[in-house]
């Protein structure tokens, strides 16, 4: 059988291992990118899609959480 369907990067971390316990390996997953898609919401939103994702990819980092201010950039120039 074979699966087509669009996985969001953001998601994917994470998708071969499940799908390959979950199926006793025998599913083998094939990731190809296929394009961009704008997020259309305010990063700086706490509840936004883009807030959210802003704040898994920075705790994914070890980052601290939230966008820093611009200031704090300026003091070390």
């Amino acid at each position: 059988m074979i699966v087509k369907a669009y996985l969001p990067v953001a998601e994917s971390f994470g998708f071969t291992q499940h799908l390959r316990s979950n199926t006793s390996g025998r599913a083998f997953p094939q990731c190809i990118f296929d394009h961009w898609q704008v997020v259309g919401s305010d990063p700086k939103g706490a509840g936004s899609k883009a807030g959210i994702l802003v704040d898994q990819i920075r705790k994914r980092k070890g980052l601290k959480p939230g966008i820093p201010e611009l200031e704090q950039f300026l003091d070390k120039l």
